[in-house]
């Protein structure tokens, strides 16, 4: 009797352990919307503002360009009349056939300024927005897996957008799993008045956009 006691206290014993093992051994696994926190993140807020002031002020030198080479095809327009007008002399002629000849090839040169500075300047805005997105993920990705150690996850997943396969990583996650909102009262926490983004103007720059897409 007594040695069936102890094989039924033996067994409650390891069926106990083994359920605490499961227990510990069990995942715990939280979702973040990673471009969420990007795209409200304040300091986004604030690097666009600054890339759309330098796209202002690259759109009012392309403006300065562009008036500067249809001043040059005026130019040109008037010397190729010259040329075609009978009541012009033969050496007025020769001149301005001269003048058109180099105001054509000045009107070539700057339309290749013109397109030259407008490629550069939004190759350049767009390597600096995606430096700095590369900067703010990693900045936001340290927050987010330091809130989900806090809470116990062994594992963190991003739902905000489709993997190589186009669908996405996270197919469904319970709200409760979500800390994207911890996540973003820890950014806001450090925020300053300071900091708080002014209201932006829009602006109406046809050749030098800014290019702020995901």
């Amino acid at each position: 009797m007594k040695k069936s006691v102890k094989l039924l206290v033996a067994f409650a014993a390891l069926a106990i352990s083994g359920a605490a093992l499961q227990a510990q051994s069990a995942p715990k696994i939280l979702v973040v919307d990673m471009i969420k926190l990007l795209d409200e993140h304040y300091k986004t807020q604030e690097q666009k503002q600054k890339l759309e002031a330098d796209a202002q002020k690259a759109q009012e030198e392309a403006e300065r360009l562009l008036k500067a080479r249809n001043t040059l095809i005026e130019e040109y327009k008037e010397a190729f009349d010259q040329v075609n007008n009978p009541a012009t002399t033969q050496e007025v002629k020769n001149q301005a056939r001269t003048t058109a000849e180099q105001k054509q090839q000045e009107i070539q040169r700057k339309e290749n300024e013109l397109q030259s500075f407008q490629a550069n300047t939004r190759n350049l805005l767009q390597q600096r927005f995606q430096n700095f997105k590369t900067i703010m993920l990693e900045e936001i990705g340290k927050i987010a897996s330091d809130i989900a150690k806090r809470k116990g996850a062994t594992l963190l997943l991003d739902k905000s957008g489709p993997n190589l396969l186009g669908i996405s990583s996270v197919i469904h996650a319970d709200a409760t799993l979500d800390i994207t909102a911890d996540v973003e009262a820890e950014i806001n926490r450090g925020r300053t008045a300071a900091s708080a983004p002014a209201a932006s103007s829009s602006s109406d720059s046809p050749s030098v956009s800014v290019p702020l897409g995901k």
